[in-house]
């Protein structure tokens, strides 16, 4: 009988196109292979009334693919990187990661609104994002506007945009062009203004702890360079947080054998921002990682971390998109 597969997956259009790339690489490498999807709706997909950062923990768009993985209802869970917790349930591991999309974040403006990118919008304007990390990069760059929070996937977001008043709004550039919606960018954002998301553009593939089948079946489909380079941002994240999360973004990339990560932590409202950066050898991304996090936490990242903790407001995991 054949081996099969399967995938879980979010119900978006943005989780499913995410599980058939999958589906399509294994088939590609192993054309007796039988893939099946299942669709599995998690905390996030069900909660669309509520800021991301008045209920978000980093489970809300996991936890459920998590808990069918661990009672053997399916065989992988698809998850953009960001999304994964950089601690994962005892028994689950990260079995591959993808080769990255741009990491970048892009600003699109709305139909009737001429702006060519964000030095063009008016004072006071109003941009639409669901992420703390965009919200602090975005005051800190321009103090003068106003930030409404936003939620729902990414064929939601772009329907509010288009309805609403709003001046624009920041999506992640890969989740655009998965969606084959290179048009609507306006601008695509140097990672100086904004830096992305940790794991942003990454796909991650978690699976059970010492399943070796499905270990060694995904085995072509993780990029090498990639996977360092994320690592060196979660291990960052994951020293930085101590159990509450802040606005952070990371982009580790490798150059001619040589890891360079850049970080950041600010406050919410960006009026604080502590920046570093760091080089290395890839295979050193570890280190890399827990040295740049308290180099920031030595700037005052451990003030910023303090203050947040004190407020009601409980940081989002970001955002899908």
């Amino acid at each position: 009988m054949p081996e099969t597969v399967r995938i879980g997956t979010r119900s978006s259009a943005l989780a499913l196109w995410q599980s058939e790339f999958v589906k399509d690489q294994l088939e590609a490498f192993y054309p007796d292979l039988i893939v099946e999807i299942i669709h599995i709706k998690t905390k996030g997909d069900k909660i669309l009334d509520a800021p991301l950062s008045k209920i978000g923990d980093k489970g809300l768009f996991t936890k459920e693919l998590e808990v069918a993985l661990l009672d053997g209802r399916i065989d992988i869970a698809v998850h953009s990187l960001k999304d994964l917790t950089t601690t994962l349930p005892e028994g689950l591991t990260l079995g591959a990661v993808t080769k990255r999309e741009d990491i970048r974040d892009v600003y699109i403006a709305p139909p009737g609104k001429k702006y060519n990118g964000l030095e063009d919008l008016p004072r006071e304007a109003t941009i639409a994002t669901g992420s703390l990390r965009r919200r602090c990069q975005l005051l800190a760059y321009r103090p003068d506007l106003h930030i409404c929070d936003i939620r729902g996937n990414i064929h939601t977001r772009m329907q509010k945009l288009d309805a609403s008043e709003w001046d624009g709004m920041l999506l992640a550039s890969a989740g655009l062009l998965r969606m084959g919606w290179h048009e609507r960018m306006t601008q695509i954002i140097d990672p100086g203004i904004i830096l992305p998301a940790v794991g942003q553009g990454a796909l991650g593939i978690e699976i059970r702890e010492h399943d070796e089948r499905i270990g060694a079946l995904l085995g072509p489909l993780s990029d090498t360079v990639t996977r360092q380079a994320t690592l060196a941002e979660r291990v960052l994240l994951k020293h930085l947080e101590g159990g509450c999360q802040i606005p952070i973004g990371a982009w580790g990339r490798i150059s001619d054998s040589i890891l360079y990560l850049d970080a950041m932590a600010g406050s919410l409202d960006g009026s604080s921002i502590v920046r570093g950066k760091i080089q290395g050898e890839p295979e050193e991304a570890e280190k890399l990682g827990i040295d740049l996090a308290n180099e920031l936490l030595s700037k005052g990242a451990d003030k910023i971390l303090a203050a947040i903790r004190q407020t009601d407001i409980k940081p989002d995991s970001d955002e899908r998109t």
